[in-house]
Formats: C-alpha cells, structure tokens, sequence
C-alpha cells in the first residue's frame, strides 16, 4: 500500500512552508493563551496579597492528595504524548495509536478527579452564590478564593476537554494512515497544546493547593 502524499494548501509553495507555517500559528496561539490565563494568574496574585489570611484559610479546604493525583495524571499524560509523537516519526502506527489513547484516557481521568473535587465542594456548600458557607473568619474574602478557584480551574478543565476532541481526532487520523514519518506535524501541533494545558495546572496547583496550605 503506497504511503499517503502530504497534502499541500495552494497558498503555501510546498510542504515545509506549510509545516512552518502551522508551528508558527499554534504559537502565535499559544501566546494569546499564555496572556489569558496570565491575567488570571494575575487577579488571582493580587488578591491573595490582600486577603492573604483569607485565602491561606480557604486553600485548606482544597484536597491536596486529589490534586497530587491530578498533577501526577497529567504529567504522564505529557510524557505518552511525547512518545506518540516520537512512534510517529518512526513509522510506528499501532504505538502511536496506542499512546495517543492512553494520552486521551489520561486527560479523562484528570477531569474526572477534577469532578470528584467539585462534588466535594458542593457538598461543603463552598459553590459561591447563596448557599455558599465558610466556617471562618473573612467569610466574603474565602469566597472571592473560591470563585477564582472555579473560574481558573474550570477554564482550564475546558482546555482540557478540548485537548481530548483534538487527541480523539489525531487518534482517528493515525489509525486511518494518514501520518507517516514524512508527515506527523498535526501530532505535533496537537501535543504543543496538550503540553501547554498539562504546563497550565503545573502553575494552577501550587498557587491554590500548596502556597499557605499549611499556614
């Protein structure tokens, strides 16, 4: 069976333009993303500077070992996915396959630990809105950590389960031949983003779950 041909875009001249070209979009995108949530990063700082008794307090009701378990997903999540793209350069369909399964099982497992915390937090009733409660002082400043907290995490889950279509897609293309070690560079605009997202909650769990945890 002859290999698929890499399928050139008339506006580029030929296949390593395009291929530059992509690189360079997702990082153009990446940029943007590295801005948006570094303006979270940035409320969420600037708070914490003025409430930090409040904060500290509120960190504590974060399961530290879910997010440990999370933090430990996602770092193997990335390492898969670096290998998919490795099997992929080397002509290996059925690994990479396999690996970008996995990757995708993985990013399942994070937002369904994810879901667990959640439902632990309305249980408590730390949900902001009416029926939020808060045992200790500074209630009103606990529950600004707690919108940040969902407001962060929640977008980032999003990204997530964006990350999942995308490796659903990349998983189907593999399978079907379309990537050969010629042509793997979707896999690897694919595991930019994947490792973008993974890098995202590396910031996110030190700064709700680690710093004035055990204050």
């Amino acid at each position: 069976m002859p290999e698929p041909r890499t399928i050139v875009a008339p506006q580029f001249d030929d296949a390593a333009q395009q291929q530059e070209t992509s690189m360079l979009g997702m990082w153009v995108f990446l940029a943007t993303e590295v801005m948006f949530f570094g303006g979270l990063f940035a409320s969420y700082t600037m708070y914490r500077a003025l409430y930090a008794q409040a904060f500290a307090a509120a960190s504590h009701h974060l399961d530290i070992v879910l997010g440990t378990l999370n933090t430990a997903v996602l770092l193997t999540s990335s390492l898969t996915m670096a290998l998919a793209v490795r099997s992929a350069q080397v002509g290996a369909r059925r690994t990479t396959a396999t690996l970008l399964v996995v990757t995708m099982l993985l990013g399942l497992a994070f937002l369904g630990i994810k879901g667990v915390e959640y439902y632990q937090k309305y249980v408590d009733h730390l949900v902001p809105g009416p029926s939020f409660s808060f045992s200790g002082a500074n209630r009103h400043d606990a529950e600004m950590f707690f919108y940040l907290y969902f407001v962060m995490t929640g977008l980032h889950a999003l990204h997530m389960i964006a990350g999942v279509g995308v490796m659903s897609v990349l998983t189907i293309l593999t399978v079907r031949g379309r990537f050969t070690p010629a042509y793997y560079n979707p896999l690897e605009i694919g595991g930019l983003y994947w490792h973008f997202v993974d890098i995202v909650w590396i910031f996110l769990f030190p700064l709700l779950y680690l710093i004035g945890h055990h204050t």
